[in-house]
């Protein structure tokens, strides 16, 4: 299953329970007794949560696809250039390696969202997804924040 696969089931799976959850809340908010109304409203609330965070991840995506389209056309994307193991496993070596001369390269330009992207990809392919992220989410917050270009 691809990950994008694996995404629309969960999101599927989410929709679902939060339809569940709003309709025990109803039955709950009509039994009248204060704690009933309590639990009801809670139950309420936990699908907004839900689907807040899956509003984001969609966001996130989308934004991140967007940034990727928009550098293959500049012919910008990072090339694969990592070792692998028999496996197929990246070699950790040759991953630190590239983020090392990708973290001087976003050190270098602050300011432009290309190498932020690069630097992502680093931090994925060393296995800090975490970082990853947070490294995307500053790449796109940079490239919202760029002025449009004229193709005069």
């Amino acid at each position: 299953m691809t990950s994008r696969t694996g995404f629309f089931v969960l999101s599927g799976v989410l929709l679902l329970v939060a339809l569940l959850c709003v309709g025990e809340g109803v039955q709950l908010v009509a039994t009248g007794k204060p704690l009933g109304i309590g639990i009801g409203f809670c139950a309420f609330v936990i699908p907004v949560i839900g689907i807040w965070f899956l509003r984001q991840t969609v966001r996130f995506g989308r934004a991140s696809e967007q940034l990727a389209r928009e550098l293959e056309a500049e012919g910008g994307l990072p090339v694969d250039e990592l070792r692998r193991t028999g496996g197929g496993r990246i070699d950790r070596a040759s991953a630190d390696a590239v983020f090392t001369r990708r973290q001087a390269e976003a050190e270098a330009a602050p300011g432009d969202w290309r190498v932020w992207f690069r630097l992502a990809v680093a931090y994925a392919d060393a296995g800090d997804t975490p970082r990853a992220r947070k490294t995307m989410q500053h790449a796109i917050k940079l490239h919202s924040t760029e002025p449009a270009r004229s193709n005069a």
